[in-house]
């Protein structure tokens, strides 16, 4: 519990530090991740365009606060209700892209997505028997495809 506290002091302190106003709450999930959620008028600063800002503002936060405390800890940041509606939009895209694929017969291809969004959509497709999902590529360039199953 004193962590969770600790945590919550330094994310409000980096948000002072970026003149941002709000609350925020701290909680710990059952695999010990913390899972902090950000509230606040100013969501597009700390979102930014496709939630760039706020996949950095996450890495950053979990290095702080994993120097802070001595052991590296994973900590998941939520600006209001961003994460959940970002996940919404992607679980429709991927069955979007798998109905395409299915539709054209070839591959559909998926790309400028984040590590997690990517993720997001591999789980959302893994129970669909009649497509597959691969990330191919490296980098800036990695794309996922959603490609119809070989029958």
């Amino acid at each position: 519990m004193e962590l969770t506290k600790t945590v919550q002091e330094i994310v409000e302190d980096l948000l002072a530090k970026l003149e941002v106003t709000g609350s925020v709450e701290v909680t710990t999930d059952e695999t010990g991740a913390y899972r902090v959620r950000i509230e606040t008028e100013e969501t597009g600063l700390l979102i930014g365009h496709h939630g760039k800002t706020l996949e950095s503002f996450q890495l950053i936060l979990g290095i702080i606060i994993s120097k802070k405390i001595g052991q590296w800890v994973k900590v998941y940041v939520n600006v209001g209700d961003y994460r959940e509606k970002r996940e919404e939009t992607l679980m429709h895209m991927a069955q979007r892209a798998a109905d395409r694929a299915l539709a054209l017969g070839r591959p559909v291809e998926l790309s400028r997505l984040s590590p997690s969004e990517r993720r997001i959509i591999h789980l959302t497709l893994s129970g669909d028997e009649r497509v597959e999902t691969e990330s191919v590529g490296e980098g800036d360039g990695r794309m996922l495809l959603v490609k119809p199953k070989a029958s």
